[in-house]
């Protein structure tokens, strides 16, 4: 009997920006060997893509990933506040919504975080920037349970526990100890939310605390910046010049930044230069509230994006399936971007683009890189956004991953 030569043997495959021919790629030892018009050889297992499209894993930016599942424990006053006519009301549903974490354990989170990450496996998302919040009534369970889940799916999965100040730093006192905390328990990344602050002064306290916790442990940082319809806060570009004067150049995320659609434009362009200057990468979440960045404007301004989901059933969204093509669906809507170039754009902002926005390493579909991939059941990136179906094949790490098992764990 012959003996195999890969791991797996992808057949037939089309990859994107290759339309001229099909393409076979080999796996072995978890990482593409080769990729050619046609590889001779056997493998362990050979999937026939059937000139479908095959690429690079999904990647979510942004996702609260302690509170998933949480929307059935309380009242929809935090939903309602927070899709109030120009957000306006943004801050009042973050303190609506903290009220639910006092019902919230550590068994509890870890269980709907297992099952959320699970749908992610399934959908072929397999990095994920998770925010667990930290404060005076979570503590840093939540960290422990997204650590928990980390750890766990290591090797399916790739997941980022970013250490979240949900609540401010100044204003929920205790707090900056307990971020220490966090990032001594093993969070990979530094949150913030400065502008829920009370004042400018204690916005940049904040941003400044973020930045001497990140320098002290060598993490990144992700901060949820201006997220309201308020054309006066600036907290996206007090980031980026700390990230600038922090020499934290491309380590520094900045999640939502709603108030950017109320900048005026001369404003809004100075403000693009400065974040070209820091590396500072966006990610917008345009379906979970009724203001989003400028996203079509960044993209023309050569700004690094992406789009993440934020929320899954939790108090601010009620749907969400860490299925980041439905995702990109949505706002394809959202953002009107329904030219074909526009729509393989968005693609990039799920993949390639996200990957870049939190360091992803040795991403890729290349001879080389670590082998995580999707086999899809649509020839291009129009169809497949227009069905948004699971893939067909997800490999991570070099080996498929067992949806059933997947499924089991979703189901509970």
């Amino acid at each position: 009997m012959a003996i195999a030569e890969y791991d797996i043997l992808i057949r037939r495959a089309h990859l994107r920006g290759r339309e001229d021919t099909d393409f076979d790629l080999a796996i072995t030892d978890g990482r593409i060997t080769n990729i050619a018009p046609q590889i001779d050889g056997s493998a362990h297992a050979e999937i026939d893509a059937q000139g479908n499209l095959v690429t690079e894993p999904f990647v979510n930016t942004h996702l609260h990933l302690c509170k998933v599942w949480t929307l059935e424990k309380m009242d929809e006053a935090a939903l309602r506040d927070y899709h109030a006519e120009g957000m306006a009301k943004a801050m009042t549903a973050i303190e609506c919504a903290r009220e639910v974490k006092r019902g919230l354990n550590l068994e509890g989170m870890i269980q709907s975080a297992r099952r959320a990450a699970a749908l992610a496996a399934i959908h072929g998302n397999l990095h994920i920037r998770a925010l667990a919040d930290v404060d005076s009534i979570a503590g840093v369970e939540g960290v422990k349970a997204l650590i928990a889940v980390r750890d766990e799916f290591r090797g399916i999965v790739d997941i980022q526990v970013v250490a979240f100040p949900q609540d401010g730093i100044l204003k929920d006192p205790g707090t900056a100890e307990l971020m220490r905390e966090a990032m001594q328990l093993g969070a990979d990344v530094v949150g913030g939310i400065p502008w829920i602050e009370f004042s400018d002064d204690e916005a940049a306290e904040h941003i400044a605390f973020c930045f001497d916790l990140a320098q002290e442990f060598d993490k990144d940082i992700s901060m949820l910046l201006d997220d309201a319809g308020d054309h006066s806060l600036r907290t996206l570009e007090t980031m980026a010049l700390e990230a600038i004067r922090r020499d934290w150049h491309h380590r520094a995320l900045a999640h939502h930044c709603r108030a950017m659609s109320q900048y005026p434009l001369p404003y809004f362009y100075r403000l693009v230069e400065t974040l070209k200057r820091a590396g500072v990468a966006i990610v917008s979440d345009p379906h979970t509230g009724p203001l989003h960045a400028r996203v079509k404007e960044l993209l023309d301004s050569d700004v690094l994006v992406s789009i993440g989901q934020d929320d899954i059933s939790d108090a601010y969204y009620p749907f969400g399936r860490n299925n980041m093509l439905e995702v990109a669906f949505l706002a394809s809507h959202l953002l009107w971007m329904t030219t074909r170039s526009e729509i393989n754009r968005l693609y990039d902002l799920v993949t390639i683009d996200a990957a870049r926005s939190i360091n992803v390493a040795n991403y890729g579909l290349e001879v080389g890189a670590i082998a995580n991939l999707v086999v899809l059941d649509q020839p291009n990136e129009l169809e497949a956004m227009r069905f948004h179906a699971a893939p067909r094949h997800v490999i991570s790490h070099g080996k498929m991953i067992d949806t059933n098992a997947m499924n089991k764990i979703y189901r509970g």
